[in-house]
This record gives structure tokens, sequence and C-alpha cells, in this order.
């Protein structure tokens, strides 16, 4: 029994440190796809056409896809074990021998070469209690010629100081290897640096650990993808001594960042190229570098908070930079990417305290843009098109604190050409003021640079200045901001009552208005949503019927107050089962089917039409109540229906004693 309790303990006791770490935490889902296999199988996910597998999470093992790439299932002994002729899976664990002897054992056979040539074998075969961060036969190949030539020609000095780098002078597991931590080598007391991501992959000075912890009497081996360098600069000093980062180098020290990329931290900067600054219209550049807010945020919008080396990324993950916002980082076969962009140059250039990845393209946030620069990196290409035309650039590349309401594209329906009609209309798409969505509020007036003022309809599902909604998120530009709206503006023009006269469709409605008494009421100040009916929709009457209720004013002021509607509602706020109250009658049901309006089963044949006290929706039949459809009626009768059913089942049940 104690025996029994002591296998469970040991079993727990695994469980939990299974999810102590991420990489654990990988590995034992890992164990658990392959245990099928066998006991101590790991599933492994190969990168089709290459050589490069991974333990797999659960994200991966379902989509199949590593950057972007089809992979397959391989099936391999876990860390620590191996194969038995004629037995399934790797039942037997691999026997514990000297860090030397591991490197054989491990496939890391080069690296074991290499050793025996420095004069390192006794020191791996000998007394104490080493983590040796051993490179793959592949990583060896991968060197430079030129570089490996002058290691191997000089075995005594610089490939024994090689080696040494790769070996801490004590036993690491994977659960030591912290995210941010740093190690003294073997070499000079230089660190190695090593990052733990959550997804998983560990790394030392930015090489992946493809076979962790492989254990050994003197030690511990982790088989790793590439032969790593000595680190002894910071980043900057790193951009400092590179030519090709000349333009960059002078931008940070313009905007002041140089003491930070000097002390301590753990930084990724991707780093623009003099090629990528050159890319950028003089206009423009000329006017980020001399602005310093601005120029400050370009280049904290290139630098991300954490340390992420290009091994640690298999697909695209939204990343915050420095400067607030994100990049989505990630990964096309073996090229990395900036939002999706492969545009990555040269990776894991390593200092003390971050990694350096080079990039061919400059990377503008929105933040340091005019609203002409934001408009044109968006989908709203034809009101960017159409406000150029207009001549209302200087309200977007001045500053001045506008916000730019900008129609989608979806908006412009067929050609359009520039009149002077559109002109004023396209002035009411600028505002005065620099706003934010969030702080927007009901019954607020925004006033545009055209003159006039605009109204702010909050509903439940929808945040409106007029009949435009807001489509998308705010875009904040270094003076001022863009909301992405569904529909070209309609300023209003005129009461209700103005609106209808100006409309030969409404010229009976007109009148009746005036036959029931009800033109003051559209004249005057207020929020009313007129369903109006057309001449279409009066000519549908029969002629007796129209005659009839054109010489009743009291039956026509009912009819007609029941397509008026208490409060402003233009189309974007109607959603599924919205209600609107009319000044006569019960109510009114509206739902969006195909994107048309509907309010009680009629389609809205023209919506939106803006008012100074109301707005008006064309409908070309007369609306009539719903049914009435009393839902507490309903209800109690289906209860007591339900009763009925159950006594009359019941008086037909055979007793149970018969």
């Amino acid at each position: 029994m104690r025996q029994i309790l002591v296998m469970i303990l040991a079993q727990v006791l695994v469980l939990v440190s299974g999810a102590r770490s991420p990489y654990q935490a990988v590995l034992q889902h890992s164990r658990i796809r392959g245990r099928q296999q066998g006991p101590n199988v790991c599933a492994m996910q190969q990168i089709k056409g290459t050589d490069k597998k991974y333990f797999t999470n659960c994200k991966q093992w379902y989509h199949r896809k590593i950057c972007g790439q089809p992979t397959v299932i391989t099936y391999e002994c876990c860390p620590g074990y191996e194969k038995i002729q004629g037995e399934k899976g790797c039942p037997a664990a691999l026997p514990l021998v000297n860090i030397y002897q591991t490197l054989g054992a491990v496939g890391a056979t080069t690296t074991q070469m290499y050793s025996d040539r420095a004069q390192l074998r006794p020191e791996i075969e000998g007394p104490g209690s080493f983590t040796f961060f051993a490179p793959s036969n592949e990583a060896w190949a991968a060197l430079p010629t030129e570089i490996l030539d002058a290691l191997v020609s000089n075995v005594n000095i610089e490939l024994l100081n090689a080696l040494h780098y790769h070996m801490v002078n004590k036993r690491l597991t994977s659960e030591e290897l912290k995210h941010g931590a740093t190690f003294t080598s073997m070499y000079q007391d230089f660190n190695v640096h090593v990052q733990h991501y959550s997804n998983g992959i560990v790394t030392v000075n930015c090489a992946r650990l493809i076979k962790p912890d492989q254990h050994a009497t003197n030690g511990i081996v982790h088989v790793v993808d590439r032969v790593i360098t000595a680190v002894s600069n910071d980043v900057q000093t790193l951009i400092e001594v590179d030519d090709d980062l000349e333009t960059l180098r002078t931008a940070i020290a313009a905007a002041g960042l140089t003491a930070m990329l000097e002390s301590g931290g753990h930084y990724t900067i991707f780093a623009p190229t003099n090629d990528a600054f050159e890319k950028i219209p003089p206009e423009t550049l000329n006017r980020i570098l001399g602005d310093p807010i601005a120029l400050r945020d370009m280049l904290n919008y290139h630098i991300l908070k954490n340390m992420q080396c290009a091994e640690s990324i298999v697909s695209g993950v939204p990343m915050e930079t420095l400067q607030g916002t994100v990049l989505e980082v990630g990964c096309d076969g073996d090229q990395m990417t900036l939002n999706g962009k492969a545009i990555v140059t040269k990776t894991d250039q390593l200092g003390t305290n971050g990694v350096v990845h080079y990039i061919s393209e400059l990377l503008i946030p929105d933040s340091a843009k005019t609203l002409l620069e934001i408009s044109e990196s968006s989908n709203v290409a034809m009101a960017t098109k159409l406000l150029v035309e207009a001549g209302l650039t200087t309200h977007l590349t001045g500053t001045e604190a506008m916000t730019l309401l900008a129609p989608q594209d979806e908006a412009f329906k067929g050609s359009v050409s520039m009149t002077p009609a559109l002109k004023t209309i396209l002035s009411q798409h600028i505002l005065k003021e620099r706003l934010s969505s969030k702080s927007l509020y009901h019954g607020q007036e925004l006033e545009t640079v055209g003159g006039l003022k605009l109204r702010v309809f909050v509903y439940r599902n929808n945040l409106c200045i007029e009949n435009a909604c807001i489509a998308a998120h705010d875009k904040v530009g270094r003076y001022g901001s863009m909301f992405t709206v569904d529909k070209l503006l309609s300023p209003p023009a005129g009461t209700v009552m103005d609106l209808l006269k100006g409309d030969d469709k409404f010229s009976i409605l007109v009148g009746a208005l005036q036959t029931a008494g009800m033109t003051e009421l559209l004249n005057q100040p207020g929020a009313l949503t007129f369903f109006a009916p057309t001449n279409d929709a009066f000519n549908s009457i029969p002629t007796a019927e129209r005659n009839r209720l054109m010489r009743n004013s009291a039956e026509l002021s009912r009819l007609l107050k029941f397509h008026l509607g208490e409060g402003l509602l233009v189309s974007g706020g109607v959603s599924s089962h919205t209600r609107v109250q009319p000044l006569q009658g019960e109510r009114l049901e509206l739902g969006v089917r195909n994107y048309t309006v509907y309010v009680n089963r009629v389609p809205v044949q023209d919506a939106d039409l803006m008012a100074t006290n109301g707005v008006v929706h064309a409908v070309s039949r007369i609306i009539k109540p719903l049914p009435i459809f009393d839902l507490n009626m309903f209800n109690l009768f289906s209860e007591e229906l339900f009763k009925r059913v159950i006594q009359s089942r019941s008086s037909q049940r055979i007793p149970r004693s018969q």
C-alpha cells in the first residue's frame, strides 16, 4: 500500500511539475498526443520540406501549421527515453552517462567532435555540474565557412572559447531557464541570455532549444539550433557601429532615446535601414524628423516592450510597442513578418539589453501622421480623393485640431464627380475640434469647418453623427482624429415641413398635413421621426376612401400621427425588434432585412432625410397597425391548455394495480 501511495504521489508531482513552465506544458501536451504510440512517446510537428520540429501545443495541433506552413506529425522518444527492440514506444530511460557521451547519444556529434579537438573532452567527462547548450550538427554546418575555418584553425583558443561560451558552470533544467534570465558562461564570465516564451519555446541568445533536458551524470545538455556568440554590447552600440543604420542612429539621438537604449532592459528593435528611410516622401520624412513628438512616437512604434527572438514566432501575434499600439509580429516560412509584410531582412542581432531585427520599410504609426496621411492609408480612398479635389487639403495637413468624418468607399455608389454641392457637403465632414468617439454623448452638437452644427445620436447598437454612423475604431493622428463612417453625411436642411415641401414626391402629404392642422408641429423645434407616405402611398388608397380621408381632418390627423414617432431615429440606429412610440396609436415595430429598414412590415423607400427637428423616412405604402396580439393572454391560454392536456392524459393512464 505504501508503495502505491508513493507512486501516486510521484505521478501527482510529475503532473504538477508539468504545469510549472510553458515548455513543460507543451511537452506534456506532446506526450498526451503521442501516448497511443506507446509510453514516453512525444508527438512532434515537423514543417513539410524542412528538418524543423516543434513540440506541439493545442492550437498548432489542430491548425497543423507553423509560420503558415503545413506540418506533418512525427512521433519520437520524449527527452530522456529510448526505444527497445521489439517493444512499443520508448519504455527505457537513457543510460545516465557523462556530458561527452550524452552529446553522442542525442545526436550532437559535431559538438562532440569539436570538444575532442579543443581538448574539452576531459573537462566534460570529469567531475562537475555543467549545463551545455550544444549546437546541433546542422547548426555547425550553417556557420559561414570563414568563421568555421577561423575557429577550427585555432582549436586551442578560439574553438575552446566558443565551446566554453556554450557552457554554464551549474546544472540548469528547462524549469530554471526563466524568461529574461542571464547566466554567467564559462568564457570570460560573459553572460548567456535566456528567454522562455509563453508558447513553450525556450531560447538562449536567440538559439532555440530543440532537445532540452538531456540529463548527464555531470550536468545537463540542451541541444540548440545554432552556434551562439558572445554578447558584449547594448543595442544602442549595435546601431551606432552599423553604417546601414546611420539615419536611424541620427533619429534616435534627435528623439532623445539614446540613454534608454543604453540602459538595462529587454527590448526588441525593428531597425529601419537607410534605404527604408529613403522610401518615404521627403516632405513626410522632414516633417516627422522636425517634430520631436511625432519622431519619438514613430521610433517607439519600432520598439517592443519585450525581447522577441525570431525563433520564438510560430504564428502572428499582436505585440505592444513602446508607442502604446500594437504590431502584428508573425512569420511566413523562414521569413519574420510585421503587420503581415515580409520586410524583416536580418534577425536576432543580440545585445545585452535586447535584440535588433533589420527592416526594409519605415513604420509610421497613426500618431505621427497628418489626417490626410491617415486617410490615404485607410479604406477610404474615394473620400480622400474627393476631399483633395474639393480643396480641403489644408485642413487635413495643418496643425489645427480637427476630426475627419471619412465615409467608407462603399458609401459612394457609381462614379462620383466634384460639384459645388458636393464640395459643400464634404466641408461638413471636417469638425473643428479633435474628438474621441468614446467621449461623444447623445444630443451633443459638433461644429464643422463649413459652419454647420451636427448632432450626435447614441443608440444601443450604434453611434451616429446625423445619418452617418461610426463603422470603425478611431484613428488618432498627430493633430487630429479620423472617424470612419458608413454613409456620406446628409446635414439637416430646414425643418421637417421645409424638407417635405421641397420634395415633389411628398406633395399629397403636404396637403394632408395642412388639412390635419399639423404644419406647426412639424416646424417647431423637437426630435421627431416621420415615416412619411409618398404620393404613391396615398395613390394606393382607393379613390373614394382617399377623398373621404382627405376631407376628414380628425381621421387624417390620427393616421399621420401614427406615422410620427417620438425621438429621432436614423436607420443606423435600427436593430431587430426596435420599437418606436407613435404620437398616436399602439406601437411601430422596426427591423432590418437585406439592408432595408421595415416599419410594421412596410419597407422604407428612402431613409435618413435629415431635418433640424427630426428625420424623414419615405414609405411608399400607408403604415397600418400590426394585428393585436396580447402576449400575456397567450401565456395564460398556453398554461391552461397545458394543464388540460396533463389532466386528460392522467385520466387515461391505467393504474399499476391493474
